[in-house]
């Protein structure tokens, strides 16, 4: 094949087979980026045209990882991205950092593609400055060395040859793919190289020299050598050998690019996640007083009855409302008396077990759930509540100190459902009221 193009742009195809087909190209289309790289259908383009916005992989960073690519071939292929309108600043200088070779607009004539794209067809698929990959050599007699650079100048590389103390600034200013490094009789010299190079910049290395005993061989391959080349140099083995490491260098930026994708992935899956999190507390919290909301209370009431009524677990309702909280926010005006609640929630849910729920599930209406409790319990729960509510006057921004208290009525489940008991015990709530208020109203178990 001639053209590569990964592209959901079906109309940009059909002008590109116009333009190209009928004179002897041919084109690979491809649906997305990262499907090409696993099945390296890029290994005989000459051009490659790729959408820039896409996912898991854009064409900006498609293009990225072939300018890094180890293969010269790769490394200098013509990429142009597509989109589906002129480019903007910000998107010609992305191109620029990527070193991209142009764009490729979705509404392009098969005139116009033949003329922008036909020359780099007609003529080498190597874009214009290809630069070579470097390859060090370190401690190579003069005809090994001549051998390996003659073999390694055919797959691109220009070899240099480094002395000793010079090879770690050399790794770190030249970043090779390849390193030669000669082996001497014992190998101890060539293990200290090996054991010294720069953390995180070793490049695939090569030990060249004569037979050495089994242990030093193992040692120099522990150590990170990754081949072995007899001498004399033999010319088929060490293209063998640079082909391998070719292959290797280049499933180990694959990794490396799976790799980032899958860390991307997982940190948008931890934002949506953690932004899933915040639309729940939204949905599920009181944004005044902190504690769960009506929706919450009834999701969790109507959970707690269906548990009754199959495995009896008990459990007590408690419904409370401020008295004469209308008072407080006509005389104080509103913000009092939002400090007011707020400090009434706080106070509901100090008063609770971990493992008990409280809601405000009205203007200053408020209810508790308490899980594993008998109503006698449940009745205790309420009183100490409602002693606490009432030894805690609440001062206010504007001076005077209000003087809250708080009504309650308690049930405990029986054979109506969610919303019978809730009417059942409102009512308890409700004689509390009519009884004068600030007081516990305990709706009586049914005969069994």
């Amino acid at each position: 094949m001639d053209i590569l193009v990964i592209t959901q742009h079906h109309r940009l195809v059909e002008s590109l087979r116009t333009a190209f087909q009928g004179v002897g190209h041919r084109l690979t289309v491809m649906q997305d980026a990262l499907q090409a790289l696993a099945a390296e259908a890029w290994d005989r383009a000459r051009l490659v045209l790729v959408d820039a916005e896409g996912d898991p992989m854009s064409g900006y960073q498609l293009c990225g990882l072939l300018r890094g690519e180890s293969r010269v071939l790769y490394r200098n292929l013509p990429v142009f991205l597509i989109l589906d309108r002129p480019p903007s600043g910000e998107e010609l200088a992305l191109l620029d950092a990527v070193d991209g070779d142009g764009f490729c607009e979705t509404f392009a004539s098969p005139e116009r593609l033949h003329a922008q794209l036909g020359p780099l067809l007609e003529g080498s698929s190597l874009r214009a400055g290809g630069q070579p990959l470097r390859a060090l050599a370190r401690g190579l007699g003069a005809g090994a060395r001549a051998r390996v650079d003659d073999v390694v100048r055919g797959f691109g590389f220009d070899l240099e040859a480094v002395p000793a103390r010079g090879l770690n600034d050399a790794i770190l200013d030249r970043r090779p793919l390849l390193l030669f490094l000669g082996v001497d009789a014992t190998g101890d010299r060539a293990l200290r190289v090996l054991r010294n190079l720069p953390e995180g910049h070793v490049p695939y290395t090569f030990l060249v020299g004569g037979r050495i005993p089994e242990a030093a061989q193992r040692r120099l391959l522990n150590a990170g050598a990754m081949a072995w080349l007899s001498l004399p140099v033999s010319g088929p083995l060490l293209v063998h050998g640079v082909r391998q490491a070719m292959e290797w260098l280049h499933i180990r930026r694959l990794k490396g690019e799976v790799q980032r994708q899958l860390n991307e992935l997982a940190e948008r899956r931890a934002a949506l996640e953690r932004e899933a999190s915040s639309l729940r507390s939204e949905i599920l919290l009181d944004p005044l007083t902190g504690l769960f909301n009506r929706r919450a209370f009834t999701q969790n009431l109507e959970h707690a009855v269906h548990q009754w009524e199959r495995h009896r677990r008990a459990f007590v309702l408690i419904l409370g409302d401020l008295d004469y909280f209308k008072l407080i926010n006509d005389r104080f005006g509103h913000v009092a008396g939002d400090q007011v609640l707020q400090g009434v929630g706080h106070l509901l849910r100090a008063g609770l077990r971990r493992s008990d729920l409280a809601f405000r599930i009205g203007g200053e209406e408020f209810a508790v759930l308490l899980m594993e409790t008998t109503l006698e319990a449940g009745a205790e729960v309420a009183e100490k509540i409602r002693r606490r509510i009432e030894a805690h006057p609440c001062p206010l921004p504007t001076g005077p100190t209000a003087f809250p208290t708080m009504s309650f009525g308690v049930g405990a489940p029986d054979a109506r459902d969610a919303a019978g008991l809730f009417s059942r015990v409102d009512e308890a709530l409700y004689l509390a009221k009519r009884r004068g208020r600030n007081r516990v109203e305990v709706l009586e178990a049914p005969a069994s």
